[in-house]
């Protein structure tokens, strides 16, 4: 049986990239994109900040003591699904076998294209020539038998890569790498295999039983498996959206009605305008809340019938939040979010049945046009506008 053929295309600081892109002001400069400056997290860091050792998730204060120069930019969430659909759409050119893993991340099964168009070096070479003319980004790709050592061979020469590792290659690639690229393995499992000696994937490969059966127990034969680059895994196709969803971390705790109610109608227009972009109706809105001393709570309700529209899942998410807030009086309020789940296809307006069917209105199919057009900051709603 011929041998799969998997790559793993993993775009290079995608969002820093898209922010670089767009302003040429931020090239060459150490960026990450991220929450506000005191609580927020790192979601992206360009490669000048990484010299910094600064990475995704990293506490933004904890960021700006790494490199004081840090540029920070506002994530725009819309316009990352809006490149990276452009980005998707490159791949399904060459099969219908690509699993997402994130907006910036995939697999594809290449196997049954390559008489189309060529070998899996030559379809990876061409996958990232059409991003790069198409987006003025870069992708590093893996390729490989299967999804594990893919998704280690894009890893090994960002930016910009490309890792071919055939099936004869693989202990000679792997061997030498430090353990913690093989997935599962997290700081606290590095700490007991360092422990005992074990520092390389050959180290671990080679390793007898007694040795790792403490540390993963049943899990001992799966992970000697991943340590030899074994992994039948199939690249099953990425289904639609589960949920659709935007949060803010504040630098100021809000305790003020009014601004809260206000940043909940921002996060409501983000989350509906993503909806309607997907031409996907909500079944549920969820409203997510964390407190200053970061408990959190959720709440949901049924959005009957299911809808897009701004104001209709406004209405609801202003009711949970209004539910939650009479049983906490004094709350101050670190996070919030909007989110919608019980995802269906969004039914088109039905032109004689009167505006409570729950879909976008003119209203916000006229906004959404400014946005595509001119960005999402070009038109805003006065109730979202500070009060100063």
């Amino acid at each position: 049986m011929a041998s799969r053929v998997i790559l793993h295309v993993d775009m290079d600081a995608f969002y820093a990239s898209i922010e670089q892109r767009d302003d040429p002001g931020l090239r060459g400069k150490p960026v990450v994109v991220g929450g506000g400056a005191n609580r927020g997290v790192v979601a992206a860091a360009s490669y000048e900040s990484r010299v910094f050792g600064i990475r995704s998730a990293m506490p933004m204060a904890q960021a700006r003591r790494r490199c004081p120069q840090l540029v920070r930019v506002a994530p725009r969430m819309g316009h990352y699904q809006d490149v990276s659909r452009q980005i998707f759409a490159v791949f399904n050119e060459f099969t219908p076998l690509v699993e997402g893993l994130s907006l910036d991340e995939a697999f594809l099964d290449v196997t049954s294209s390559r008489r189309l168009f060529g070998s899996g070096r030559r379809i990876a070479m061409e996958i990232k020539d059409r991003i790069r003319k198409r987006t003025s980004l870069t992708a590093s790709v893996g390729v490989a038998a299967n999804k594990l050592v893919a998704k280690i061979a894009s890893d090994l020469d960002k930016p910009d890569g490309l890792v071919v590792v055939g099936p004869g290659q693989v202990n000679a690639v792997l061997d030498p790498l430090p353990v913690a690229v093989v997935p599962g393995i997290g700081r606290r499992t590095l700490e007991r295999l360092d422990a005992i000696g074990v520092h390389t994937i050959a180290e671990l490969r080679h390793a007898p039983d007694r040795a790792l059966e403490p540390i993963f127990g049943r899990f001992t034969r799966r992970t000697r498996e991943r340590a030899s680059g074994i992994d039948d895994r199939p690249v099953v196709a990425s289904r639609g959206e589960k949920s659709i969803s935007n949060e803010q971390t504040y630098d100021i705790d809000l305790c003020d009605r009014r601004d809260l109610e206000r940043e909940l109608l921002r996060l409501t227009e983000r989350t509906a305008g993503r909806l309607r972009r997907a031409a996907l109706s909500a079944g549920t809105v969820q409203v997510k809340i964390r407190q200053s001393d970061f408990r959190t709570f959720t709440r949901q309700k049924r959005l009957k019938p299911p809808g897009n529209g701004t104001d209709q899942i406004y209405a609801v998410a202003r009711e949970l939040l209004a539910a939650w807030l009479s049983g906490n009086p004094d709350a101050r309020i670190r996070l919030l979010g909007v989110g919608c789940s019980s995802l269906v296809p969004a039914e088109q307006p039905d032109l004689f049945g009167g505006c409570d069917s729950g879909q976008a209105s003119e209203f916000d199919r006229t906004i959404d046009e400014i946005r595509d057009r001119f960005g999402s900051d070009s038109v805003s709603r006065a109730r979202t506008l500070d009060r100063s």
